[in-house]
């Protein structure tokens, strides 16, 4: 898993028009870089109370926490906002176009915190920023292995190299499924319990089929064979037939794999000569879309067994 991070210089390039930035401490640094999405108000922090202060987070000071600084006299003031600045702060935010007192640009600047004032209210702030830095400073891995969405349900294949992950998703895409990525996965992690795949950029929506080479799937297929990106919602993992394993039958048994520490439903699927797996693949997919209705089979299956073998002991 690789930790992002973004600098204030990038944001100020990327988001400076849309939170209408000025910056205000000329002549310090913007290249202090945050991988903590969680901007917040200062709270407690600035009254005082440090012990839980998070070290690198970017802090905002609406009209509620301007006019508590302004309260407190010059000399308290600095106190308080010196505590606070010591932890690392990448940047300060001031919304509503608010004037800032002179000494909260000077204790910034003696600490090398960028102050930077927007002319949107405080709600409308944290409601353009916070969704900005959630996607730029999302956890990301990237897998190997290939991604389909088949039915609408992201279908991520995986297994050893030269098992036919390639040429199941590419069948998929034949039978009118579409193609998110092929050998590497990029995945972010969104919320708390989201995946999001995609394709590495300089690679599109090619796949390397061995034997055949390198084919693009859009210009073969058309623009429905492909999408950007997609949710990970299932695992199917593809391994060689070993008769020494025992695999499911019943589907009662439920396998996950935990990926950036979300866990993923799992089928593993053995292969063997005239085995059909785009066909499984399927089948997959739709049973997933049955568990999003509450229905799973396997157990509905199980439950009925039992009550007729109950029925038939009485």
């Amino acid at each position: 898993m690789s930790h992002r991070s973004i600098s204030v210089q990038e944001l100020l390039d990327a988001r400076g028009d849309v939170l209408e930035l000025e910056v205000l401490t000329h002549g310090v640094s913007l290249e202090s870089i945050t991988e903590d999405p969680d901007v917040t108000s200062p709270g407690l922090a600035l009254a005082g109370h440090t012990s839980r202060v998070p070290a690198g987070r970017m802090w905002v000071f609406g009209e509620t926490e301007m006019s508590y600084v302004t309260a407190l006299g010059e000399g308290e003031a600095r106190a308080r906002l010196a505590a606070l600045f010591a932890f690392g702060v990448p940047a300060a935010f001031v919304t509503k176009g608010q004037s800032v007192p002179d000494f909260f640009l000077d204790v910034a600047g003696e600490y090398g915190v960028p102050v930077l004032r927007s002319a949107k209210s405080t709600k409308e702030f944290y409601r353009r920023l916070k969704p900005y830095l959630e996607e730029v400073l999302a956890p990301t891995t990237t897998l190997h292995g290939s991604l389909a969405d088949v039915y609408g349900i992201g279908v991520l294949f995986m297994g050893e190299s030269g098992v036919g992950k390639s040429e199941c998703v590419l069948d998929l895409v034949e039978r009118g499924h579409r193609l998110v990525a092929d050998d590497l996965v990029i995945v972010t992690k969104q919320g708390n319990e989201v995946l999001i795949g995609r394709g590495h950029e300089l690679q599109k929506h090619h796949m390397e089929i061995r034997g055949v080479g390198i084919i693009d799937v859009q210009g073969l297929f058309g623009v429905r064979s492909i999408r950007q990106q997609k949710r990970i919602e299932v695992i199917v993992n593809l391994e060689l037939w070993d008769q020494h394993r025992a695999y499911s039958r019943t589907g009662l048994e439920k396998e996950y794999e935990a990926i950036l520490g979300v866990q993923i439903p799992k089928v593993t699927v053995p292969l063997n000569p005239g085995k059909n797996i785009t066909v499984i693949a399927e089948v997959v997919a739709m049973g997933q879309l049955l568990r999003y209705t509450g229905v799973e089979s396997a157990e509905a299956f199980d439950r009925r067994l039992r009550q007729y073998l109950e029925q038939d002991y009485e």
